[in-house]
């Protein structure tokens, strides 16, 4: 198997595990939750400042400022394989987009625009002196597949405090995207030779439900541990595909455009069956100073399927730890001591569950990666307040053992949050 880098797709990974399932999963989380090891189940303001929080639909009702929350995302990824070169790919997009309006003085709402699920791949496996046995090389076919496109969530949600300590909170969101894979096979020293190309392109569109809760236990004035939960309910989205032969030849290194259609087919409606999905956090903060937590969440990923076809996937399981620390948030002296400094760690055992190459079973895909960032607070004027978030996470997934591959990666999240008082009522002597 050799990897092949794209100078233009719209792809926005790129990992040949993301061609499995619905794709790469990214979670529901901001930069700032991301810079502590991605914790956010128990998470609701941060040191005092208001934070969207679209994992916990509950920590709205903690929002007390019109917040709004918009940020990019760099991802650089170095493939390896036992016996090949490595390669170095690297992406770049817009990363999400969110709001969150107190509606009283105990619930708020939020919405924005979140991805969902990532797909980005390109491969080729190549058999030389086909169909003629002889020692010279001749007449390789290459086999080549890739693969791109997306899922995005757009959500909006309600959290509203029941008791004193008590918070709950709904997200109801709409999964929508295409995933397009693409298989040739292509005998390029046979300028004669019709080749072939397979594309298959799965439009999904469904309704999710995300609840969440979290119990706040109040030590004392400023000293809190909250236990929280959240859950994406096992569901179905609409899936559309179509599934389309093409035959072109090849002159010169030149692929020509398609020479013939041979078949061009749209399926009926299926359905995607979506799993429970579940999301247990503590957290333990002490306001303005610091704030230390872990979650720990489950997938029952071998549920997926996909026109009631069972993708074989396998259940996914993740813990995370991290935390946070403020020097002095009210120093007027030293802008570093009001820096928010993070620091976390990730350990994944992944949904993909992948057929070895050697032919010996097949492997689970684990991941382990450690982050940090920073948030940088910014200036306020009037009862507006800033915060440019930084997060880094640098991690391994997968192994070159059995003839898989091994991802280095490094991915960069940059978020820019607004506290501000909206919609308020003043009052005039």
């Amino acid at each position: 198997m050799v990897f092949e880098a794209r100078s233009q797709s719209t792809a926005t990974t790129s990992s040949p595990y993301s061609q499995y399932g619905l794709g790469d999963l990214t979670p529901m989380l901001l930069p700032q939750n991301i810079a502590m090891g991605g914790i956010g189940t128990a998470i609701n303001q941060i040191n005092g400042f208001n934070n969207i929080n679209p994992l916990n639909p509950a920590s709205y009702a903690a929002v007390r400022f019109t917040t709004i929350d918009a940020g990019l995302y760099n991802n650089t990824v170095f493939l390896s394989q036992t016996g090949q070169p490595s390669q170095r790919n690297e992406n770049f997009r817009l990363s999400h987009i969110a709001f969150a309006i107190p509606v009283s003085g105990k619930s708020a709402i939020s919405f924005g625009l979140l991805p969902y699920s990532e797909m980005g791949y390109n491969y080729r496996q190549t058999i030389k002196n086909f169909g003629t046995g002889s020692s010279v090389d001749t007449n390789a076919v290459n086999y080549l597949y890739s693969g791109e496109g997306a899922l995005s969530k757009a959500y909006i949600g309600y959290g509203f405090t029941v008791a004193r300590h008590l918070l709950l909170g709904v997200n109801m969101s709409y999964i929508f995207g295409d995933l397009k894979h693409y298989q040739s096979t292509e005998i390029p020293t046979l300028s004669s030779t019709l080749n072939s190309k397979i594309e298959q392109d799965n439009a999904v569109g469904g309704i999710n439900f995300d609840l969440g809760a979290q119990y706040v236990i109040d030590l004392s004035l400023s000293r809190h541990i909250i236990l929280a939960y959240s859950g994406s309910v096992k569901s179905q989205m609409n899936s559309q595909s179509s599934y389309i032969v093409s035959q072109y030849s090849i002159e010169a290194g030149v692929t020509n455009l398609p020479a013939d259609t041979i078949v061009d087919n749209q399926s009926a409606r299926s359905k995607i069956q979506l799993p429970q999905i579940n999301h247990f956090g503590i957290s333990y903060q002490k306001d303005q100073s610091f704030l230390v937590g872990a979650d720990y969440s489950t997938g029952h990923w071998a549920d997926l399927s996909i026109g009631g076809v069972n993708q074989g996937m396998a259940n996914s399981s993740t813990l995370n730890i991290g935390g946070q620390y403020t020097p002095n948030i009210n120093a007027l002296g030293n802008y570093w001591a009001t820096v928010d400094y993070r620091l976390g760690a990730i350990f994944d055992q992944t949904y993909f569950n992948i057929a070895n190459p050697s032919g010996t079973g097949s492997t689970q895909i684990k991941s382990t990666a450690i982050t940090f960032g920073f948030g940088l607070p910014l200036h306020p004027a009037n009862s507006s307040y800033y915060k440019i978030n930084f997060s880094a996470e640098m991690g391994q997934r997968g192994t070159s053992n059995n003839g898989l591959v091994k991802e280095n990666y490094i991915n960069l999240h940059l978020g820019f949050t607004v506290n501000d008082k909206w919609f308020q009522r003043y009052k005039f002597d």
